[in-house]
């Protein structure tokens, strides 16, 4: 896919990877941008900046995400990209409060539900649409230190794979963009955990990110890795699945021996 003349939604485009994709779909000349974000005043701002259109959006409330879809088509028409891109980290295990663990699967992978159930029926009645969700490399290689992101990133992969293997022959395309690391506010907190010292190394800039994300819809690929060593990973992974496991449990114990735990 080319984004000229493409009707898009970003929805965290307030901050950090979602406003540079904001901005990187501008530049390569889509019709419409539509910024999508629980910080209202964050959206409007970028908005402004690429004279887009500004929706304040909960993704974990369904309701806001068709509101968001219905506004977007009521302005521009038929959506041609929806990039989920909405997502949020926390730390712990099982033992985490369960209203930490649905916080998690509401955004991370709910999210994703809503906006496909809102955007599919249009889409398969035109015979075109293209899915693009920002997931993570912790979808493809589990997270340290964080359960509940791990599990959800998993499940909003398996989603999207779903929904390719479904549609794709009816003209849907998905991408799933699986970073290991961007500089971004979220990963403030894999920062003061430790984590992202610890995996860190060759953390992109969201705008390298956005680089990828282009190329990678230019291709339409299914998985976007702007970080190509996680490839590597998830082929050492699916070849030897107890190795790999007992390898992560090595890094564990880094991970936890770093923490000084």
């Amino acid at each position: 896919m080319k984004l000229k003349d493409k009707v898009t939604v970003v929805t965290g485009g307030a901050n950090g990877l979602g406003r540079a994709l904001c901005r990187r779909f501008t530049a390569e000349g889509a019709r419409a941008v539509v910024v999508a974000d629980i910080d209202a005043e964050g959206a409007k701002k970028v908005a402004q900046e690429i004279n887009g259109l500004a929706v304040p959006t909960n993704v974990a409330i369904e309701a806001d995400i068709v509101q968001l879809v219905q506004k977007t088509i009521e302005q521009y028409g038929p959506i041609d990209l929806f990039c989920s891109n909405a997502g949020v980290l926390a730390l712990g295990g099982v033992e985490a409060p369960n209203e930490t663990w649905q916080r998690l699967w509401d955004i991370n992978m709910m999210a994703h539900l809503y906006a496909a159930r809102a955007l599919l029926p249009g889409m398969l009645a035109r015979g075109e649409g293209y899915l693009l969700n920002v997931v993570s490399s912790a979808a493809l290689l589990s997270q340290l230190g964080s359960a509940h992101y791990a599990v959800s990133k998993y499940a909003a992969l398996a989603l999207a794979e779903w929904i390719s293997i479904t549609h794709g022959d009816a003209g849907i395309k998905v991408s799933c963009v699986c970073p290991q690391g961007i500089r971004t506010g979220m990963a403030q907190l894999a920062k003061e955990d430790g984590t992202l010292d610890f995996f860190g190394q060759g953390a992109l800039e969201p705008e390298a990110v956005a680089d990828s994300v282009i190329a990678g819809l230019a291709d339409e690929r299914f998985l976007i890795l702007p970080h190509p060593d996680v490839a590597e990973y998830f082929r050492r992974k699916a070849s030897d699945y107890d190795r790999w496991l007992r390898g992560m449990r090595r890094v564990q114990a880094r991970y936890m021996s770093l923490k000084g735990k």
